[in-house]
C-alpha cells in the first residue's frame, strides 16, 4: 500500500467504502488503494476467509455474502459513501450450448447485484449530498468476444446503469462510472485461458497471445493495481465533475 504523510492528507479520510468480490485480483487491489487513502474498507466477497484477510490487511471489515441472493443484499449495511461494484465471473459458451441457468447466473452477479447495491446505498447518499459508485465494468461492456454473450451482455446492461445513476445522482453531488479495463492478470482471467484453449483447440501457451490479447497493441495484461488506481482516483475529490463516463484501460484494443 502506498504511504499517506502527515503533511499529505488522505483523500478519503472519514469516507465509507464497499468494495464487492474484494477477497482477491482487482477487489483486493482497490481495497487496498481505498483505504491507503484513508477509507475505512467493508470486503465483501463470497470468499469468507479471503474477505477477512483482505480485510485484516487494510484494517477494514468483512461481509461473507452471495450476491446471486438478493436477501444476502438485503441484510447487508449498505451505509456507505462510496460503493465499488467489482464481484464478476465469466462463462465460455456459444450461444446455442449455453445454459439459461448460467445465463442467469451472471446476470444475477454481475447486473442485478449492482442494482441492488446501489438502490440501498443511495438514500444515504443522497442525505449527505456526497457519494461515489465505480463499477469495474470491462473492454467488453463497450465490444463483444464470441462465446461471452451473458458476460457481455450483462457488462453493457452495467454501463447503462451506471449512466442513469449518474443522471439520477447528479443534483446530489453522487457520481457514477465505469471503469472498463481488458484482460488484467486476476483469476478470472486465468481461468479464461484454459476455457479458450479448449473452445479454439489451441495449446493454453498459445491463448494469450493469439486469443485474448490478439486485438490488442499492448501485449501484456493489466495489472490490478493499475485498476485499483483509476477506481481510486474517480472515488476522490478531484473527479467530482466526471460522471456518466466509461474510462478505457484496455492496452488499445478499443483503437485498432
Amino acid at each position: 500500500m502506498s504511504t499517506v504523510t502527515a503533511t499529505t492528507p488522505a483523500l478519503l479520510e472519514g469516507r465509507r467504502a464497499l468494495v464487492t468480490g474484494g477477497a482477491s485480483g482487482i477487489g483486493a487491489a482497490v481495497a487496498e488503494a481505498l483505504a491507503a487513502q484513508g477509507a475505512h474498507v467493508v470486503v465483501v466477497d463470497r470468499d469468507e476467509a479471503g474477505a477477512q484477510k483482505i480485510a485484516d490487511l487494510v484494517g477494514g471489515s468483512a461481509v461473507a455474502a452471495d450476491l446471486t441472493d438478493p436477501a444476502a443484499i438485503e441484510a447487508m449495511d449498505l451505509d456507505v459513501d462510496i460503493l465499488v461494484n467489482n464481484a464478476g465471473i465469466q462463462h465460455v459458451a456459444p450461444v446455442h450450448e449455453l445454459d439459461p441457468a448460467k445465463f442467469q447466473q451472471v446476470h444475477d452477479l454481475m447486473l442485478r447485484a449492482p442494482f441492488l447495491l446501489a438502490r440501498g446505498a443511495l438514500p444515504g447518499m443522497y442525505e449527505r449530498g456526497w457519494g461515489r459508485l465505480v463499477h469495474v465494468s470491462s473492454v467488453h461492456g463497450l465490444r463483444a468476444s464470441a462465446f461471452k454473450s451473458a458476460y457481455v451482455s450483462a457488462k453493457h446492461g452495467l454501463e447503462g446503469l451506471s449512466k442513469v445513476l449518474a443522471v439520477e445522482g447528479a443534483a446530489h453531488g453522487v457520481t457514477s462510472n465505469t471503469v472498463n479495463p481488458g484482460y488484467v492478470r486476476t483469476p478470472l482471467v486465468e481461468g479464461q485461458i484454459a476455457d479458450q484453449a479448449r473452445v479454439h483447440g489451441l495449446p493454453e501457451d498459445r491463448v494469450l497471445d493469439e486469443v485474448l490479447l490478439a486485438r490488442t497493441p499492448l501485449k501484456r495484461l493489466v495489472e490490478p493495481a493499475e485498476v485499483a488506481g483509476l477506481v481510486t482516483w474517480l472515488c476522490g475529490p478531484h473527479s467530482a465533475s466526471v460522471t456518466g463516463t466509461s474510462h478505457v484501460m484496455d492496452g488499445g484494443w478499443t483503437a485498432t
